[in-house]
């Protein structure tokens, strides 16, 4: 389990959990450095795993991605390289990639559809962290096609839950807002400013459920073609913070700064050949985001 101390990892490492499994083996980012080519090659040929989960990656919003344009391509592509040669060079059995929903091209038609990949300009501000992911998709594909691996992605669409990262620069959307409105309500301040003109349409889906959809394609999907994992449902960005408002209870009036970039105007994932093998989301975008906001009351201090 690549990324166990993250937000999708440490979903994952629970849901394994929970289904019985015990020999789940996990490294911290002191323990084995993922960039370093050599300490992977080491650990695969010491510790012999045989299912691997990478869902380790250097993340961030919009601003982290557009200012650390070159730790978000160098970082990911040593991060995966590593990963995923020297699970072939142990003869792993099965492993399952995570990119992300800014693979797609930033004028594709909605909702996105696997298809559509490298079929136009990418969105620029994350532009380096997208062609790490496109990178990783091709190259499970290509060892599928060269050596007969059994190495599977899923690309999910943005994501929120425990162990998020609510940092005030480098957070992505909703744990953003979550920080915004408690620290608003905590201050009684009278208005909250969000980036952006609140038109962009994003879908949101609890860390947990994206667990759930990774074992389930652990134990069930072995095909070449990348799967979209996601909920089918969008909203705008002023009607998120809505809900963010209402879950916090502030109390305060929404301002938009339309200074600020927008980013990509809609992300909706088409998870249609996902929801056709029977697999579907249990957790409800309020429920979720009240349940993120009892983890970040719980973790504030230590993120």
């Amino acid at each position: 389990m690549a990324g166990h101390r993250g937000m999708v990892g440490s979903a994952i490492v629970r849901a394994l959990e929970n289904k019985g499994y015990t020999n789940i083996i996990t490294r911290s980012s002191g323990q084995l450095d993922l960039r370093r080519q050599q300490d992977v090659e080491d650990f695969y040929a010491s510790v012999k795993p045989e299912y691997v989960f990478v869902a380790a990656a250097k993340v961030g919003g919009i601003v982290a991605n557009n200012t650390y344009r070159a730790e978000f391509l160098y970082d990911n592509l040593c991060i995966q390289n590593n990963l995923i040669h020297y699970a072939w060079k142990n003869g792993v059995t099965k492993l399952l990639f995570l990119g992300s929903s800014c693979i797609y091209p930033k004028l594709a038609p909605q909702p996105l559809k696997e298809e559509s990949l490298l079929s136009g300009f990418l969105e620029p501000t994350n532009e380096p962290y997208a062609i790490a992911k496109i990178a990783g998709i091709k190259m499970c594909e290509a060892y599928r096609d060269q050596y007969g691996c059994n190495f599977i992605s899923a690309m999910p669409t943005n994501l929120y839950g425990p162990n998020d990262n609510y940092h005030p620069q480098h957070s992505h959307v909703l744990p953003a807002l979550i920080r915004k409105f408690h620290e608003a309500r905590e201050g009684a301040l009278p208005e909250v400013t969000i980036w952006g003109d609140g038109t962009p349409l994003r879908e949101f889906l609890y860390a947990d459920d994206l667990a759930d959809a990774c074992l389930y394609l652990m134990e069930n999907y072995n095909e070449k073609q990348f799967v979209n994992v996601g909920c089918g449902e969008d909203l705008s960005i002023a009607d998120l913070a809505g809900i963010v408002k209402r879950v916090i209870g502030y109390e305060g009036a929404l301002v938009f700064d339309t200074s600020k970039p927008n980013g990509t105007p809609r992300k909706l994932m088409d998870v249609s050949r996902l929801f056709a093998t029977g697999w579907r989301p249990k957790v409800g975008l309020e429920e979720g985001i009240a349940l993120a906001y009892q983890d970040f009351l719980q973790h504030r201090t230590e993120r």
